[in-house]
């Protein structure tokens, strides 16, 4: 039975389910943070994926990436499976601004600035409207 890791569980806010992946929202005000979890449990890497997954997590990882170049216009859009913390597979999407608190620097390893409770409403709203693009998308039930 799937079961997101504990750590992904306390630094995320859901916002819905893809077809192979969870979408959740990093809890860090200053950028539009997605990250997607293959529903698989055990899986740690992306080369523990079945085949099918695995071209099923890059189209996942596109379309979303797709819905936060049309929400917020980002400058670059930084993709990375790091998971030192986490050895649940997980992808960050950022989508970044060259005005951003933190451009150019990376933004892995740096402490979140949490959203005020209204401001985390907001943008979940925000995105999971967003997300209804993604063929198969479902709002966390």
């Amino acid at each position: 039975m799937f079961e997101l890791h504990e750590r992904l569980v306390a630094a995320t806010a859901p916002l819905g389910d893809a077809p192979l992946c969870r979408i959740l929202l990093l809890n860090d005000r200053r950028f539009p943070w997605l990250l997607l979890v293959p529903k698989r449990d055990g899986i740690e890497e992306i080369v523990d994926l079945a085949k099918v997954d695995r071209i099923q997590l890059v189209e996942e990882i596109a379309q979303a990436s797709g819905v936060l170049r049309a929400l917020y216009r980002p400058y670059r859009l930084n993709v990375a499976d790091i998971g030192n913390k986490a050895a649940q597979l997980h992808i960050h999407i950022v989508a970044r601004h060259q005005d951003d608190p933190l451009w150019p620097a990376v933004v892995w390893s740096q402490p979140y600035e949490r959203y005020d409770e209204a401001g985390l409403a907001a943008r979940v709203a925000e995105l999971q409207e967003g997300l209804t693009a993604i063929p198969g998308f479902t709002l966390p039930g």
